[in-house]
C-alpha cells in the first residue's frame, strides 16, 4: 500500500530510507534511493520514490569544479557517483551537441580514474591486464585498451599512454574505480611478489576535462606552450596551457578533434575560464552521451561490461597482433577463440525513425521473436535520425538486415547500420 513518509537519509551518496510518518517522499516501505543531483530522488529497486520539490539530498562525489558548473547555470545529475552537469541553462541538448560538432565545447571529465605506473617492469605488468600492444607503442603515444577477466569479459575500457617520463598514463572509468583499482592492486601484489618492479600511483590532486571540436586548435595554440601542430591522435605531452603546467593528450570521446588535458586541482577553474573567455562552449553529459554514440562509441555499463567480450563488442582491433601471439593476457584463450570461430553474437549499430529506441528495449526478427537488447539509444541531432546499439545473433549482423524494435509497446523498423554513424574527424598523422 503506498503511503507518505518521512524518509531517514544515510548519506551521501547511495543509501537507504526508510518509511517512518508523514512526508514528501512517496514509497512502498523499504527502499534505496540514488541521488541526481540536488532535487531528484530515483529508487533503484522496486519502491516508488519522488522527491516532490526542492531536496537537500546530495551525491556523494564532486569534481573540483562543481561550484564552478553551479555558477554557469549547470543542471546537476548523478553520474558514476558524482554530482555532473547534464546541460547548461537553457541550452538544449541538441545545440550544444552542434556546437561541439561545429565549433568547440568543453566538458569537465574529472570523475575519470587518473594513475600511474612506474617501475622498470612496468609494461610487463600492465600487458598482464590489458589487451593492448604497450611495448611497441613509441613515447608519448597511446592506444585505447581494455582490462580484461579470466573468462573474457570486459572489467573497464581505459587509454594507456607510454610518457618519456618513465611511467605509463593511464585513465579509466569513474564507475569503475574501486574495481579497476581493486583490480590492478590485487594483481600488482602478486607481480611484486614474484619479484617484478613496479608501482601504481593513483592521480588525485589533478582534474581532467575535455576541449572538443574542429576549433580546439585554433582555440589552444595561442595558449599554449609548444606547436600542437604535432600533437596527433593519442599522443601525449606535458606542456604548458594558459601558463598552467599540464598534461595534454589528443583524444576524446565525441568523434571529433579535440584534447583531454589533465590539470591542477588548484588551476583548473583557472583552465576553464580562460577557455570560455575565448569562445568554448560549456558542454555537458546529455551532449557527450549523443556525440559518443553518433561516433560508434561504447558506454561503459550500457555497450561492454564483464559479460562482453571485446570480439562480441566489436573491438578487435584492441588487441594488437604481437598480443595475439604471446597470448598473455587475462582471458586470452576465450577472447582469441572467438576471434578465429567468430561469436555468437555482435554488437551492431541501428538507424530507425518513429520515438527512439532507448535501453532494454527488445529486438525483434521479422516473426516477431526477441532476438536482442538494444544498450544505447538516442535522436541523432547531426543524422535528423535515430540511432542505437544493440546486441544480436551474428545471422542478423550484416550492415542493411532490418529488424524490428520495440518501442512503448509499439514495434518499429530498424535497419543494421555500419558504424560509426558519422564520420570520425581524429587529428591522424597524414592530415599533418
Amino acid at each position: 500500500m503506498l503511503r507518505n513518509a518521512l524518509a531517514r537519509r544515510v548519506l551521501p551518496g547511495t543509501c537507504q530510507v526508510t518509511c517512518l510518518g508523514t512526508s514528501q517522499v512517496r514509497c512502498l516501505g523499504t527502499c534505496q534511493v540514488r541521488c541526481l543531483g540536488t532535487s531528484q530522488v530515483r529508487c533503484l529497486g522496486t519502491s516508488q520514490v519522488r522527491c516532490l520539490g526542492t531536496s537537500p539530498v546530495r551525491c556523494s562525489h564532486k569534481t573540483v569544479l562543481y561550484d564552478f558548473h553551479v555558477a554557469k547555470e549547470g543542471k546537476m545529475v548523478e553520474f558514476a557517483g558524482y554530482s555532473m552537469p547534464v546541460q547548461y541553462g537553457k541550452v538544449g541538448i541538441a545545440p550544444s551537441h552542434n556546437e561541439v560538432r561545429t565549433h568547440c565545447g568543453l566538458f569537465d571529465v574529472s570523475h575519470m580514474l587518473q594513475t600511474k605506473v612506474h617501475g622498470k617492469d612496468r609494461i610487463k605488468y600492465i600487458e598482464k591486464l590489458i589487451v593492448g600492444d604497450i611495448e611497441g607503442l613509441d613515447e608519448n603515444t597511446g592506444t585505447l585498451s581494455l582490462f580484461t577477466n579470466e573468462q573474457g569479459g570486459i572489467i573497464d575500457d581505459l587509454i594507456c599512454s607510454k610518457t618519456d617520463q618513465g611511467y605509463l598514463y593511464v585513465v579509466s572509468n569513474a564507475g569503475c574505480r574501486d574495481k579497476d583499482l581493486a583490480h590492478m592492486s590485487d594483481h600488482l601484489s602478486s607481480f611484486k611478489a614474484a619479484g617484478g618492479d613496479v608501482e601504481l600511483e593513483v592521480i588525485n590532486d589533478h582534474a581532467l576535462v575535455a576541449v572538443q571540436g574542429p576549433r580546439t586548435a585554433e582555440i589552444l595554440q595561442p595558449i599554449s606552450e609548444g606547436n600542437l601542430d604535432d600533437l596527433f591522435f593519442m599522443n601525449t605531452r606535458e606542456l604548458h596551457v594558459a601558463g598552467i603546467p599540464c598534461r595534454v593528450t589528443r583524444c576524446g570521446y565525441t568523434g571529433e578533434d579535440g584534447v583531454e588535458i589533465s590539470v591542477p586541482n588548484s588551476k583548473a577553474v583557472e583552465l576553464c575560464e580562460t577557455l570560455v573567455g575565448l569562445g568554448v562552449r560549456l558542454a555537458g553529459l546529455g551532449a557527450r552521451d549523443s556525440l559518443r554514440l553518433e561516433a560508434g562509441l561504447c558506454l561503459y555499463g550500457n555497450d561492454i561490461d564483464d559479460s562482453t567480450t571485446p570480439i562480441e563488442g566489436g573491438l578487435a582491433w584492441t588487441i594488437g597482433k604481437r598480443r595475439r601471439e604471446t597470448a598473455d593476457f587475462l582471458g586470452a584463450e576465450v577472447i582469441l577463440k572467438q576471434l578465429k570461430e567468430k561469436p555468437k553474437r555482435r554488437r551492431i549499430g541501428l538507424t530507425c525513425s518513429g520515438p527512439p529506441p532507448r535501453t532494454h528495449c527488445p529486438v525483434l526478427d521479422s516473426k516477431g521473436n526477441k532476438i536482442g537488447e538494444v544498450t544505447s539509444g538516442c535522436p541523432a541531432p547531426s543524422l535528423g535520425i535515430n540511432i542505437a546499439m544493440a546486441y544480436v545473433p551474428t545471422a542478423f549482423a550484416k550492415a542493411g538486415t532490418q529488424v524490428g524494435v520495440e518501442v512503448r509497446k509499439k514495434t518499429i523498423l530498424a535497419t543494421v547500420t555500419k558504424m560509426p554513424f558519422v564520420r570520425c574527424n581524429y587529428y591522424n598523422m597524414k592530415q599533418g
